[in-house]
């Protein structure tokens, strides 16, 4: 691949207390990585040079203030420095408002550079969302950020570990709250857009699955009416646009067959009923990507990684496989 044709991904580091950094170093340094795209870390590089002393790795910190600066060399990390992490106070591995506030501070900017188009797709260390919170900034993730930045008011989380997807209708709410917003409107356009994504993912015609919200999928309406009032007609409609869709089908079938390769994608109803099988499958290599934004984002599937923090152990698994999803999707 030529590098004029390589995407630029710009890389959030994730919070600095965390293994973020780490795990950037040794994901940029991987041989799986290295030609694969041309990256830019959004970060601190004081942070990173750090992380590159505890992982011992044999690369250098570029510090940069625009993309147009990146020289893309091999050997070299660069790193957009945004200069918001106070090393001499820093402490790995606990919850630091300092380390919200800078990691909101990379999404942030990171976004803004997919918006304005100076990169082609963003892919997000962990960050903390105690710390988030405490530093003033009240969203529940990453994911809602994003939203919020990307002035979208709907998104969808999908999760990605090899060839078993899995889109999830509703996320960080209660499971009380979920049952309410299981709507066909909201089914619906799950489906359109876990399709859309599914294709750029290099799926010509996608094969999805829904599962159903009830034991046995209601089993005709003996445990519950959400399968026949709104799961099935959200599921016809998809039909008459021409999706491949099939269900709902029970849950604890639904997700065994997609892993098994029947199904490209399959639709889970709440966040642990989509997250127990992919964690299950992926636990090391899942990502996290979120649709319905006007950008690519790729994620991480862990978080900030505390109890590794500063030890140069974390695997690095999960940011390798969200880099390679990002530029598989840029490229589709």
């Amino acid at each position: 691949m030529e590098q004029k044709k390589k995407p630029v991904l710009g890389i959030t580091m994730g919070d600095p207390t965390g293994a973020g950094p780490e795990i950037t170093v040794k994901a940029l340094c991987s041989a799986e990585i290295k030609g694969l795209c041309r990256a830019v870390v959004v970060g601190d590089a004081a942070a990173m040079r750090a992380a590159v002393e505890i992982v011992k790795m044999p690369v250098q910190i570029r510090a940069i203030k625009n993309v147009s600066e990146a020289q893309f060399t091999d050997g070299v990390i660069e790193v957009i420095d945004l200069k918001n992490v106070n090393m001499e106070t820093l402490v790995r591995g606990r919850v630091d408002p300092m380390g919200g506030k800078a990691a909101f501070a990379y999404v942030e900017t990171a976004t803004k550079l997919a918006l304005e188009k100076e990169i082609d797709a963003i892919v997000t260390a962990p960050l903390n969302k105690e710390a988030l919170n405490k530093a003033g900034y009240a969203y529940s993730g990453h994911t809602e950020i994003l939203a919020h930045l990307c002035d979208v008011s709907d998104v969808v989380m999908i999760l990605v570990a090899g060839d078993l997807r899995i889109a999830h209708v509703t996320t960080h709410v209660s499971l009380r709250q979920a049952c309410d917003l299981i709507t066909k409107g909201r089914i619906l356009r799950v489906l359109k857009l876990t399709n859309e994504a599914v294709k750029r993912m290099g799926v010509a015609e996608p094969r999805l699955v829904v599962a159903g919200l009830n034991p046995h999928a209601g089993e005709s309406g003996l445990f519950g009416n959400e399968e026949k009032e709104q799961i099935l007609p959200a599921i016809e409609a998809a039909k008459q646009l021409g999706l491949n869709v099939r269900g709902p089908l029970p849950p604890d079938t639904a997700f065994l067959r997609a892993s098994r390769g029947e199904f490209d994608a399959a639709i889970a109803m709440y966040h642990d009923q989509g997250h127990i099988p992919m964690k299950m499958v992926g636990f090391d290599k899942g990502v996290n990507v979120t649709l319905g934004l006007p950008i690519i984002r790729t994620s991480v599937d862990h978080g900030t990684v505390f109890g590794k923090a500063g030890k140069g152990t974390a695997n690095p698994r999960s940011l390798i496989e969200a880099i390679k999803l990002a530029v598989t999707m840029c490229q589709c």
